[in-house]
């Protein structure tokens, strides 16, 4: 069985914190206006910047790992992010809270992307991966896991890829 590879969109994919007004190279901008938004916040499109690229990139990664969206665009992602990507629809996690208490000190998504995963290993891109995240998760995971914290002013880079692509395809000696 594959392991998940679980991506944020906010950071990882659209680097929202790079200087504004300054798009960073490679990226293309679009305006979206997600329906899970309020009222307000509809208003005014959202920009958002993807770097086309990264869909022949995730495209590769799907075929060593099942590709899931952990973003809080939710399935939203597969109508406004995934088809600018060149992505076909994927699953999503459906967080039953969002932006809630979370255990130990530990980012609100961590304890639904445990159980999300069940046993199955996983790699996890987000910006918000902290080392009580990584503690939290090594203390109650039973399989591999790789949680790649992606600065969320430069977003995924090549270097991200090819760790998340060495990481699914381990030696031996690893386990």
């Amino acid at each position: 069985m594959r392991p998940l590879l679980l991506i944020d969109v906010d950071g990882p994919l659209n680097p929202y914190a790079a200087k504004l007004q300054r798009r960073p190279e490679g990226y293309r901008t679009h305006r979206m206006r997600p329906t899970g938004w309020t009222e307000a916040e509809q208003a005014k499109p959202l920009r958002v910047w993807l770097n086309h690229d990264h869909g022949a990139e995730l495209l590769a990664l799907a075929e060593v790992y099942e590709l899931v969206w952990a973003t809080t665009w939710k399935d939203e992602a597969n109508d406004w992010i995934g088809p600018h990507l060149g992505l076909p629809r994927l699953p999503f996690i459906d967080w039953p809270v969002m932006h809630g208490r979370a255990p130990r000190g530990t980012f609100w998504k961590t304890q639904y992307i445990l159980e999300y995963a069940g046993e199955r290993p996983f790699a996890w891109i987000d910006d918000d991966i902290t080392a009580m995240d990584r503690e939290y998760v090594d203390q109650r995971h039973p399989a591999r896991t790789l949680l790649m914290r992606i600065d969320e002013r430069i977003g995924l880079v090549r270097a991200d890829f090819d760790a998340l692509a060495t990481w699914a395809t381990p030696s031996p000696l690893d386990y």
